[in-house]
C-alpha cells in the first residue's frame, strides 16, 4: 500500500495589551454595528437591558482598539495585539497564500469575527482560512462549521484562553481544523488539532516551533513552523 505524498513549502487603545476583561450585561450602555439599540432612561437604568451576553455584544457600538468575544458564557473586551502578535498572523497567511490562491479560499488576519454554532456565540480568531462561499450567521459573522481553518497566537494574557478554552470553543462549533502558534511555550511550539467529534478534537499533532508540521486534509502540507522563530535583525 502506498502512502499519499504530502508536499511541503518551505487594533485600537484599550487595557494594557494581552489583558482580558469581562463585561457585564449590567454595565454597558451603548449600541452596536447596527442591531438593536440600548436606550438608557433618565435615571441611568435600560429601559430593556440585554438579558444575554449575545444580545450586549449585538448591541456595542464598534469598539475601536479592542477586540470583543464570548468565551464560555463571558463577553470578554481584550486590547489589539502588538505587531509582533499580528506579524505572526501574517507568516501564516504567507505560508499559506500558494493553496489560499489555488483553491480560491480566503484568508483573514484577525478582522473577521465567527459565529460558534450552536450556542452563536461570537469569537475572533488570529487567522481564519475559509471558503470564499462559506456560509454567514448575519452580514458579517462567518459560520464556524464553514471554516477551514482557525488559528490563534498565544500571548501572555491569553494563555488560559487560546490553550484551553479556544480549542473546546473550536471543536464544539464544527472548525475543522485549529492551529496554536504558541511563542510562550518552553520550548515554543505549534499544534494543530483536527478531526472535531461530540466537541473534542481527536487528533492533535505538536511540534516544537522550527520543525516540520503536517496540516491534514483539505490542506494537506507539511509546513515549516521556523517561519514563526524570531528573525535575525
Amino acid at each position: 500500500m502506498t502512502s499519499k505524498k504530502r508536499r511541503s513549502r518551505s487594533r485600537r487603545p484599550g487595557p494594557p495589551t494581552g489583558e482580558t476583561r469581562p463585561v457585564s450585561t449590567r454595565s454597558t450602555r451603548s449600541h452596536r454595528r447596527g442591531h438593536a439599540k440600548l436606550e438608557v432612561r433618565a435615571d441611568g437604568e435600560f429601559t430593556e437591558p440585554p438579558s444575554t451576553p449575545r444580545e450586549l455584544f449585538d448591541a456595542l457600538p464598534p469598539l475601536p482598539g479592542l477586540r470583543t468575544e464570548i468565551i464560555d458564557g463571558s463577553l470578554i473586551v481584550s486590547a489589539v495585539d502588538t505587531p509582533e502578535h499580528g506579524r505572526m498572523a501574517m507568516r501564516l497567511y504567507r505560508l499559506l497564500l500558494e493553496e489560499i490562491e489555488k483553491n480560491d479560499w480566503d484568508g483573514f488576519t484577525g478582522n473577521v469575527d465567527v459565529c460558534i454554532e450552536g450556542p452563536r456565540d461570537p469569537v475572533e480568531p488570529d487567522f481564519v482560512l475559509a471558503p470564499a462561499d462559506c456560509p454567514r450567521w448575519g452580514e458579517r459573522e462567518l459560520l464556524s462549521s464553514g471554516l477551514i481553518m482557525a488559528a490563534e497566537v498565544v500571548s501572555p494574557g491569553s494563555v488560559e484562553q487560546d490553550r484551553v478554552a479556544k480549542p473546546r470553543i473550536y471543536a464544539g462549533g464544527g472548525v475543522p481544523m485549529m492551529l496554536l502558534i504558541d511563542l510562550v511555550a518552553s520550548p515554543p511550539a505549534v499544534t494543530v488539532f483536527s478531526d472535531p467529534r461530540e466537541g473534542v478534537y481527536q487528533a492533535v499533532g505538536k511540534v516544537p516551533m522550527g520543525t516540520s508540521l503536517y496540516l491534514p486534509h483539505p490542506i494537506d502540507l507539511d509546513v515549516d513552523t521556523a517561519v514563526f522563530l524570531p528573525q535575525p535583525v
